[in-house]
């Protein structure tokens, strides 16, 4: 049997070990506790936090297929760099139609921990402006790449929701970040693109996957920062 194209993370191994070791200092400061009394705050305990970083980290390498796009044969590459970052793609070796996924990692836990962030501490009107900053300036740089997708700057949705955070609501700034850094990077990048992913030659065009699940996943790492050092 034929490995399925879904399940390989969008990230390299080494990628993927450096977010692990970054994911480790993360653990190292809530043993000196100091952030964790923020993230019980706003209702999520240090275990929680971390299944859920590791989950996203992890859950990368799982795409969910809903969706067939009428779509043309990728390049047969294994690795693909856009904005410096190499992302691992499924190799497709005859035309077949783009298949769209949602990533599990990268799109369907950052989702649903930013919403329970937005009800649980009433974060209506900030995550909104702030959602609506980032998809407005991630749309404008994100680069479509054949045979990838959509691509961003890793780093830049991250800084720019914090940014935003910081100057609409500096005392919940770490949410406001994380809601509006994973929201403001899948609307901008992927679901704003959505009709140009047929006509790019991915084998998988993945929401929250190869392309945008550095900048998603970065946008946690950095909000647990913010709190940390704020």
């Amino acid at each position: 049997m034929p490995r399925e194209p879904y399940h390989r993370h969008p990230l390299g191994s080494i990628v993927v070990i450096g977010l692990a070791m970054l994911v480790a200092l993360m653990l190292a400061l809530f043993l000196v506790d100091a952030i964790a009394y923020a993230y019980r705050r706003i209702g999520i305990s240090e275990g929680a936090l971390f299944a859920l970083v590791l989950a996203s980290l992890f859950g990368g390498a799982v795409d969910i297929p809903i969706a067939r796009l009428r779509g043309k044969a990728a390049p047969a590459a294994a690795e693909i760099v856009a904005f410096g970052m190499r992302y691992r793609v499924p190799i497709v070796r005859r035309p077949a139609p783009t298949i769209l996924a949602v990533n599990l990692g990268g799109a369907l836990i950052p989702t649903g921990v930013s919403l329970l962030l937005v009800i649980h501490d009433e974060l209506w009107w900030q995550a909104a402006i702030a959602i609506l900053a980032v998809a407005t300036l991630v749309h404008a740089v994100a680069r479509p790449v054949a045979g990838l997708g959509v691509a961003v700057p890793g780093l830049l949705p991250p800084l720019a929701a914090a940014a935003a955070a910081v100057l609409l609501d500096p005392h919940a700034a770490a949410a406001v970040a994380y809601i509006s850094g994973t929201l403001g990077t899948l609307i901008g990048a992927d679901l704003m693109n959505l009709r140009r992913l047929s006509s790019l030659g991915a084998g998988v065009a993945s929401i929250g996957g190869a392309g945008t699940f550095d900048g998603v996943f970065l946008s946690g790492v950095i909000a647990v920062l913010l709190i940390a050092f704020s």
